[in-house]
């Protein structure tokens, strides 16, 4: 079932303002693109679902935070320096930058296809595509850069796909968050500039690691 454009008047609440025309008619360009396209289809539903569930509460950037600090031989240390990066963003975007602008989430014209945590907050910006972006800046000297910014942007474009986000929601919120990103990857960087080290190696009994070079040679 098509889901109507976004009403002209896309803003809630006294202190709010309508968003500009030539944004309202973009917005719905690409929720029609996204309606002619990709929804509906299950395989592609699964993996939109998939990957906004993901960014809730910043899990995904949470695990690949875990991962890249374990590979460091620093995995709590950079958990936590994550998950502190993350809360900060979290509270900016979606405290304080939300409540200037109150605009009204798209409107669904039926049950969604799966399951999915529908937020509270204000519509502009995107809390999961400034999320998603702010930590793949964080993210990118550790892991693989193209791989981090690939999920940012399947997270960040699952928001339109779900109903979740006018597009606009999602280019600001990936704006800002890549920009909040590249201000703290230098002023608080996940990991510490340093040598960086391998996950210790696994040791052998000498009769076994004898074994297991005889069985290579």
């Amino acid at each position: 079932m098509r889901r109507p454009p976004p009403p002209a008047a896309a803003a809630d609440g006294p202190s709010s303002r309508p968003a500009p025309g030539p944004v309202t008619r973009w917005d719905g360009a690409v929720d029609g693109w996204f309606e002619a396209h990709l929804r509906g289809k299950r395989a592609v539903d699964l993996l939109m679902y998939g990957a906004s569930a993901a960014g809730d509460h910043s899990v995904v950037w949470l695990a690949l935070a875990g991962w890249e600090g374990w590979r460091a031989g620093q995995g709590w240390r950079a958990l936590g320096r994550a998950g502190a990066a993350l809360g900060a963003e979290s509270v900016l975007v979606n405290g304080l930058v939300k409540l200037v602008f109150r605009r009204r989430r798209p409107e669904s014209a039926g049950p969604r296809p799966l399951p999915l945590r529908v937020p509270r907050t204000s519509s502009f910006p995107s809390g999961h595509a400034s999320a998603a972006f702010f930590a793949a800046a964080l993210l990118r000297d550790g892991a693989p850069c193209p791989l981090v910014y690939l999920a940012a942007v399947a997270v960040a474009s699952s928001r339109v796909h779900v109903g979740m986000h006018h597009a606009s929601d999602v280019l600001a919120g990936a704006a800002v968050g890549a920009a909040l990103g590249e201000i703290t990857r230098h002023m608080f960087p996940i990991l510490p500039p340093g040598p960086r080290r391998n996950p210790p190696a696994r040791h052998f009994p000498p009769d076994q690691e004898q074994s297991t070079r005889a069985r290579r040679l």
